[in-house]
C-alpha cells in the first residue's frame, strides 16, 4: 500500500504541475501581439505537447487514488469531499484541453486577464485537497 500511496502522491504532483503551467502558457498566448505569428506558434506547440504529457499523469493520479480508494477501504467524508475535488480538476483538465483547441483555432475568446484568475484555481483546489488529506476533518 505504501508503494501505491508514494505512485499516486508523484503522479499527483507531476499532473498538477501541468495544471499549473498550461494556463500560464494560455495566459502568454493570451497576450501574443496581433502578427507574432512564431511566438504564438511555439507557445501552442508547448501548450499541446504539455497537454498530452499531463493528461496520462492525471489518468494514473486518479487510477491509483481509486485503487487506493476502494482496494484499502479508505473511508470517511473527508474523502467524498475530496472525490468531488478531484472530479472539479478533471473537469479543470478537460476544459483546460478545450481552451487549447480554441487557441489552435484562432478562436480565444478570453484576455490575459482572465486567464492569470483561472491560473490560480488548481492553486485553491491543491490547498483544500491537502488539508482534507492531511487533517481528515470529517
Amino acid at each position: 500500500m505504501l508503494t501505491l500511496k508514494a505512485l499516486h502522491i508523484s503522479f499527483v504532483v507531476a499532473w498538477f504541475a501541468g495544471l499549473f503551467y498550461l494556463p500560464r502558457i494560455f495566459v502568454n498566448l493570451a497576450m501574443v501581439p496581433e502578427g507574432s505569428v512564431a511566438e504564438a506558434q511555439r507557445l501552442l506547440l508547448m501548450a499541446h505537447k504539455l497537454y498530452r504529457f499531463m493528461t496520462p499523469l492525471g489518468i494514473l493520479a486518479v487510477a491509483l487514488g481509486l485503487w487506493l480508494w476502494f482496494g484499502f477501504g479508505f473511508s470517511g467524508g473527508w474523502l467524498h469531499a475530496k472525490t468531488l475535488l478531484v472530479v472539479f480538476l478533471v473537469a479543470y483538465h478537460l476544459y483546460c484541453g478545450q481552451l487549447l483547441r480554441k487557441f489552435q483555432a484562432g478562436q480565444n475568446a478570453r484576455n490575459h486577464v482572465w486567464f492569470r484568475f483561472f491560473n490560480e484555481v488548481p492553486v485553491l483546489v491543491l490547498f483544500a485537497v491537502v488539508f482534507l488529506v492531511v487533517l481528515k476533518p470529517f
